[in-house]
């Protein structure tokens, strides 16, 4: 069979990263194994000749079952102690999508996003209601002690403690947790997911970039696939993912350059942060602007690369 491009795939564990002075040895190779992992998952597929969206849905799957990242089981707790969790998928054949907002119980949020796109007419689900659906449709449910890690507890009571006392914010991971996949199959066809659990003591009910359609999550085969990571209200207030779309579209931008300035124009009004993003010519791009930004892709040379600052 003959293939437009080489099949590409790259995922994001969130521009979050733990701070360079605090990450030691075994800490940083359990962040890389975790994402090889992932990043096999999506690969196998692509490798045997499956869609961009069933390549992107299996590495996001394998990241909301690491509690290493904030999403799924690794998903961070509001100020009510409560998890929230969001996601979002989008097929760049048709600009077919679906999401969920404010979900808690599904072992895989990206599955309910999926679900949302392929078994309903709507694009975006919230709260009880998603919830309820995820149960009719037979997803698998986990208890609460199944998304429970300790070290997330013990972050919302740092940071609890930090604004009872005053002290200055200066943990960026706080804000940035997120899991995201973007792929091009060898038909051509691209596809971005994106999940997480959100901000770490955020207002209960609060929604980041991460299931915006535009925002967080972008695909289309003319011009790209995103995956963002970061400070969502900033991202969600430019439209960052639809934005390189456009500027691909009708600014006539590379991949490189459209993804690069977005992210740089971001820096400048304090949105802190990353993305991933792939083109149907096999193009591979992860700019951010934060200290770091776990990552891990497998380009047109077929090899698997990670990295984290």
């Amino acid at each position: 069979m003959s293939s437009p491009v080489k099949p590409v795939i790259a995922i994001h564990g969130g521009a979050g990263t733990m701070r360079s002075k605090d990450m030691t040895e075994e800490k940083e190779k359990a962040y890389r194994h975790g994402l090889t992992l992932a990043l096999e998952a999506g690969r196998a597929v692509l490798k045997a000749n499956g869609s961009a969206i069933d390549a992107v849905t299996a590495s996001v799957m394998a990241l909301e079952d690491d509690p290493l990242f904030n999403a799924g089981r690794g998903a961070v707790y509001t100020t009510n102690r409560t998890q929230e969790m969001d996601a979002a998928i989008m097929d760049g054949r048709d600009r077919n999508a679906g999401a969920v907002a404010g979900i808690f119980g599904p072992r895989h949020p990206v599955l309910a996003a999926r679900a949302v796109m392929e078994k309903t007419e709507h694009v975006f689900l919230a709260g009880e209601g998603a919830n309820e659906f995820c149960r009719e449709i037979g997803l698998e449910i986990k208890p609460a002690e199944w998304f429970y890690t300790e070290r997330r507890m013990k972050a919302l009571e740092q940071e609890m403690e930090r604004r009872r006392s005053g002290g200055e914010e200066n943990d960026p991971s706080r804000r940035h947790g997120t899991v995201g996949a973007v792929a091009c199959d060898v038909f051509g066809h691209v596809a971005a997911a994106t999940s997480t659990g959100g901000m770490t003591a955020k207002f209960p009910g609060r929604v980041g970039d991460s299931p915006v359609i535009g925002a967080g999550t972008w695909a289309d085969d003319k011009t790209c696939a995103v995956s963002a990571t970061g400070h969502g209200e900033y991202f969600i207030r430019y439209a960052a993912a639809h934005e390189i779309d456009a500027r691909i579209r009708w600014g006539k931008e590379t991949l490189e350059e459209a993804a690069q300035s977005v992210v740089k124009d971001l820096a400048k009004i304090g949105g802190e942060g990353g993305l991933i993003a792939v083109n149907t010519k096999g193009e591979v791009c992860l700019p951010f602007n934060s200290e770091g930004m776990y990552r891990a892709w497998m380009g047109q040379d077929g090899e698997i690369h990670t990295g984290i600052y």
